[in-house]
């Protein structure tokens, strides 16, 4: 027996706290009758649990990393028809979602899954998980500057967490642009390029390359794969949860969606996605 929240982000409806809000709002029902205690047990396997009179599908939880492309927004659909990194993605069977968001001019390392117990506690603050940025800047970043994004920069918001910072590239007089990279587990919207904008530092190309223990890797932009299985282990248990048993996408026979056929004939191939 498990909780009903917990069966309702397992099998993908959303994250644990937005299926609370179903369960209390009324529209999840357990063998035709509606639940509305958050404390309410369920046998998935034996039991009929619908969300608005749909029945739920149990899926086996999976993971899949995306390297971003620019101009692609980081959601499941966009109401002005506008290109969305679930067009980057096979046609695959089950039903993922991005985890967090990427900028629409940032690109680099999103996860996707189905687990929605996973989602809400990779992006929880308590779980300090670190995010690894390539940010390339116009200007020096000089020991100022260093020190100042490693103890926090002043936001309209509040200053930031200590950051982890590398210079890999220093500006010159050619083109006058320093390459760093910057570990922050906060996930502010557009953090990154407020904090190097604040210091006088405007960004000029920004992106991510690690997500917790997993890494981008030689991946290429626009494509797609699934976690090795010491990966899943390792994002599982950074997000401080047993990992279910290892499982890769299953890719389904259907016309592949615009902008995927590439990546999905390539998982086929040498990438084994």
């Amino acid at each position: 027996m498990e909780r009903l929240q917990k069966v309702l982000a397992h099998a993908g409806v959303a994250s644990r706290r937005k299926c609370e809000e179903l369960i209390l709002a009324g529209r999840v029902s357990v063998d035709g009758e509606i639940v509305t205690q958050l404390g309410a047990k369920v046998d998935p396997s034996r039991q009929r649990i619908a969300v608005d009179g749909v029945p739920i599908e149990l899926e086996q939880p999976v993971v899949l990393v995306l390297n971003k492309p620019v101009a692609y927004l980081s959601t499941v659909s966009d109401p002005l028809g506008r290109r969305t990194v679930m067009q980057l993605l096979p046609p695959i069977r089950e039903r993922v979602y991005p985890v967090g968001r990427l900028d629409y001019d940032t690109s680099g390392l999103l996860l996707f899954t189905n687990d929605g117990e996973l989602t809400q506690r990779l992006l929880h603050p308590s779980r300090e998980i670190e995010k690894v940025y390539r940010v390339s800047v116009r200007g020096i970043v000089d020991r100022e500057t260093r020190r100042a994004l490693m103890e926090g920069v002043e936001l309209e918001d509040g200053v930031t967490a200590p950051a982890k910072v590398e210079v890999l590239r220093q500006a010159d007089r050619e083109d006058g642009v320093a390459v760093v990279h910057l570990a922050i587990h906060e996930g502010r919207n557009r953090q990154v390029r407020r904090m190097f904008e604040r210091l006088g530092l405007p960004v000029l190309r920004l992106k991510r390359i690690a997500f917790g223990p997993v890494s981008l890797g030689h991946l290429k932009t626009g494509e797609w794969r699934a976690l090795t299985q010491e990966e899943w282990v390792a994002l599982y248990q950074a997000a401080g949860m047993t990992p279910p048993p290892y499982r890769r996408p299953t890719i389904s026979r259907e016309p592949a969606r615009k902008g995927a056929a590439r990546a999905s004939a390539r998982d086929h191939g040498s990438r084994r996605g």
